[in-house]
């Protein structure tokens, strides 16, 4: 079997069995089999493959079949054009959550340095960031040592060493600490929600999508919390459902935060909200 063949086969197969993305899905596959890049294999695609890596894309699509999620399989992502490991204790970063990124970028001058990554998972905000800004100086929590090995792994990966990684609840060890920026990304689906997206998101951490009072709990501590580890004049922004963004968007006014925007994805929801802190 050649190249060319080897890549119908996963096409066939994912396309039969009605993965969105077939195609891309495919060229991941085999490039991760045989160890080179997608450029690679469409240049080369009479190459031979061996029985070997026949097997192991059998095995590889019949996880995929199953609905493990590609970037499990693979066990890493692309996030920000970093290639980010993850595991299934951490979620998958995704497309809309680069929105973060791009704001925080906007709000960057010589003043502000210091940022705070609630809930870091993978690490791919505090990357991304770190990535275009080495001064800035990143505290990136968690609640789980697990997690947070992954996060400080990927940043020994990519050489980042503005980051420091701390095993955290939200706020509970960072002591008197003062930030420019807060970012984060918390659970905001609620029970409900989950149990109709179950199918898209069961080999994903529940803890990480999932949050109580309708998928708000998490947010609203957030909020409630942020001021304490605000500067003056500081920001806080934060990623939340696509059906919330008026509900978080008033909860940041009764905090008195001001010069509040919303920002939307791809789909044109609301998606990404900021607001400042004022004294």
């Amino acid at each position: 079997m050649i190249i060319d063949q080897f890549l119908q086969y996963a096409l066939d197969i994912l396309k039969k069995n009605k993965i969105s993305n077939y195609q891309l899905e495919a060229s991941l596959l085999i490039s991760f089999i045989l160890n080179k890049p997608k450029s690679w294999i469409y240049g080369f695609n009479e190459t031979k493959i061996n029985y070997k890596q026949y097997k192991i894309l059998q095995h590889l699509l019949k996880k995929r079949i199953k609905g493990i999620p590609i970037a499990y399989i693979l066990g890493f992502c692309e996030f920000w054009s970093l290639k980010i490991n993850v595991s299934p204790c951490v979620l998958i970063p995704r497309k809309d959550t680069e929105i973060i990124v791009d704001v925080v970028l906007q709000k960057i001058d010589t003043k502000i340095k210091k940022i705070l990554d609630l809930g870091t998972g993978s690490g791919a905000l505090s990357l991304a960031l770190a990535c275009e800004h080495n001064i800035l100086d990143i505290t990136a929590i968690d609640f789980s040592d697990k997690i947070i090995n992954i996060a400080k792994n990927n940043a020994k990966k990519l050489n980042i060493k503005n980051i420091t990684f701390l095993k955290s609840n939200w706020f509970s060890h960072l002591k008197n600490d003062k930030f420019d920026i807060i970012i984060s990304n918390p659970p905001y689906i609620s029970y409900k929600e989950y149990l109709f997206l179950k199918k898209q998101l069961k080999f994903e951490p529940i803890k990480s999508l999932v949050s109580n009072q309708n998928g708000l709990n998490d947010l609203d501590h957030i909020i409630s919390n942020s001021l304490k580890y605000l500067n003056n004049y500081g920001w806080l922004i934060l990623e939340h459902g696509y059906k919330q963004g008026s509900i978080i968007k008033n909860k940041l006014k009764i905090k008195k935060f001001k010069n509040i925007k919303q920002y939307s994805d791809i789909q044109g929801y609301n998606r990404v909200i900021c607001g400042q802190k004022f004294l």
